[in-house]
């Protein structure tokens, strides 16, 4: 028995077995530049022998980790929280934020179990097209991939702004194509310098987040600087004037659609698992870190907002998610009177929005090699070259950053708008195929004959959870429809409103209406779902050791291995 057995202490099992591990995937070059996109042999095709392309396979279990507690908190919590403060108050956002929580820790467990089990480019497309419809799973992959390609130029255009708040004088157009080379210089690493790059920003967000979860804790018990705002208890007192909740059942609603807009990237994680070095044991320990960030971080920091900017703060007004000015994370430490904080905070929403267009490039052309890989998208976006790059799909989502100087022009802000309105609510029919296909692959592996017991790594809430999920992700697309049509303050709104915030829809319905046209294929059936071709094989009796022994653990000891 080894020292760490002896107290007590258990490792998570290497899931999949030694030899499949040591021969799966393409062999990275032996050459340092080439490996790593340093030179110009790197860029040429990879000879990745039998079967479908392999993307580089060097993403660790720390890179995983990092992605999935802070890869996708961005503008959209720090920044876009503000303009949800401002239409619902604190109470509601709080209450959206929770529901949209839970919503997402079913999402993602369901996507741990399915990526553990299939860990494939392109995943969540993927098993939409083997579990559902493959006409479904072409609109996911290109709606996924449309997403992320307006995101781009979109967080490019952010960056400008947040610099701005130093110095106005110096042109956007030159920031934008400052940021959009430090981009490219990220991508010429490839999967490495995506991951390098997402797990040292996660680092400095969450540093940031509990900083300033600390000082807010002091501010609300009156620790602040003498002369600020804070400097007396303040407690809750501003749940009671101007109040809790601001505009109703409609602000309610409206607050669901920034929620999820800040959770948008938490399934990254599944996409990165398709280039781990061993995905089974990396991704169940990355996806129980999805539990503390909503809760500490989501939560905790949503709670300490409400509790010091009253939701009629006039620097809220017109609050968005491009407004650093109205991030009530750099207006706590303004009214404070912490001097340099709202520096600091600045500094921290530029890193995120960076971070933000790293993954995008990421995801989006993953997925778009994926598609190809699949015959939904033209072939020469398969290409993979010798440091492990799909170059091709790489280019072409880089080559979107060009948008952002549209904005540059007068007629910039109402482009931008519909950009925005075509990535708006993708992230919520992402999510659902999740559920959906979680509960079909289920379904199709009862069916053939399969126990729970031969599942590795299952989600929490098994497929109930799913189901919960899906729910949710409907409530919160009929409650963005209700807005859409009748928008706060007015009885019922315009065409051009509508579409503006329900754009998504009829794009995603387009992209499918194309996939049966192309391909004539539609809804599975249960008895047809195949659930054995691509899955990993598993050291089971790894695993086994590894929950006898989790089973002969005190309570305390069980609950710790299943949330951390």
């Amino acid at each position: 028995m080894s020292s760490q057995e002896e107290k007590g202490g258990v490792h998570p099992p290497a899931y999949a077995t030694a030899t499949e591990d040591a021969h799966e995937g393409a062999v990275r070059d032996a050459n340092f530049y080439t490996r790593n996109g340093l030179n110009l042999e790197s860029f040429k095709v990879r000879d990745y022998g039998k079967g479908v392309v392999e993307l580089d396979r060097s993403i660790r279990p720390r890179h995983l980790h990092m992605i999935a507690i802070g890869g996708s908190i961005g503008a959209g919590f720090f920044v876009g929280s503000g303009a949800a403060l401002s239409t619902g108050g604190p109470g509601f956002l709080l209450i959206d934020f929770l529901i949209i929580g839970v919503m997402i820790f079913n999402v993602v467990y369901a996507l741990g179990e399915l990526a553990v089990m299939y860990p494939i480019s392109g995943s969540f497309y993927t098993y939409a097209t083997r579990f559902i419809d493959p006409s479904w799973g072409f609109a996911i992959g290109w709606n996924y991939v449309a997403q992320w390609a307006v995101v781009v130029p979109l967080e490019l255009t952010v960056c400008a702004i947040s610099i701005s708040y130093w110095n106005a004088e110096i042109s956007p157009a030159v920031w934008i194509t400052i940021f959009w080379v430090f981009i490219i210089g990220v991508n010429i690493f490839g999967t490495l310098g995506y991951a390098e790059e997402e797990f040292w920003s996660a680092i400095i967000k969450l540093t940031a987040t509990v900083i300033f979860l600390i000082l807010s804790f002091v501010m609300v018990l009156g620790g602040g600087p003498e002369g600020g705002r804070y400097s007396e208890y303040y407690g809750a007192r501003l749940w009671y004037s101007p109040g809790a909740f601001a505009n109703g059942f409609k602000g309610f609603c409206s607050v669901f659609v920034t929620a999820a807009f800040a959770f948008s990237g938490t399934e990254l994680v599944g996409l990165a698992a398709a280039e781990a070095s061993n995905p089974s044991k990396a991704l169940p320990g990355a996806i129980k870190q999805v539990f503390w960030r909503i809760t500490l971080f989501y939560v905790l920091g949503l709670l300490f907002v409400g509790l010091l900017i009253p939701y009629d703060d006039e620097n809220l007004l017109g609050a968005s998610s491009n407004n650093v000015a109205a991030s009530p994370f750099v207006l706590v430490g303004k009214y404070a009177g912490l001097h340099g904080f709202d520096h600091f905070m600045n500094v921290v929403i530029l890193i995120s929005v960076i971070s933000i267009s790293v993954s995008g490039v990421y995801g989006g052309s993953r997925t778009l090699t994926a598609l190809a890989q699949e015959g939904y998208a033209p072939k020469i976006f398969s290409y993979i070259d010798k440091s492990g790059r799909p170059l091709f799909s790489v280019i072409f989502i880089l080559a979107f950053g060009a948008l952002a100087y549209i904005d540059l022009a007068a007629t910039g802000p109402v482009v931008f708008g519909w950009l925005l309105a075509l990535s708006g609510l993708a992230a919520l029919f992402t999510w659902g195929s999740i559920c959906l296909a979680h509960i079909r692959f289920r379904s199709a592996w009862a069916l053939q004959g399969h126990t729970l017991d031969e599942i590795p790594f299952k989600a929490v809430g098994g497929v109930y959870g799913s189901y919960l999920g899906l729910i949710l992700i409907f409530l919160v697309l009929v409650a963005q429809f209700y807005i859409a049509v009748s928008p706060i303050g007015k009885r019922v709104g315009d065409a051009e409103g509508f579409f503006n915030s329900y754009l998504a829809l009829p794009v995603v319905l387009v992209f499918w209406l194309g996939g049966f046209l192309w391909k004539r294929q539609s809804w599975l059936r249960t008895v047809d779902i195949d659930v054995d071709s691509g899955r990993r094989e598993h050291n089971w009796d790894e695993i086994n050791a590894y929950k006898a022994q989790l089973a002969a653990m005190p309570a305390w000891k069980r609950l710790y291995h299943a949330v951390f």
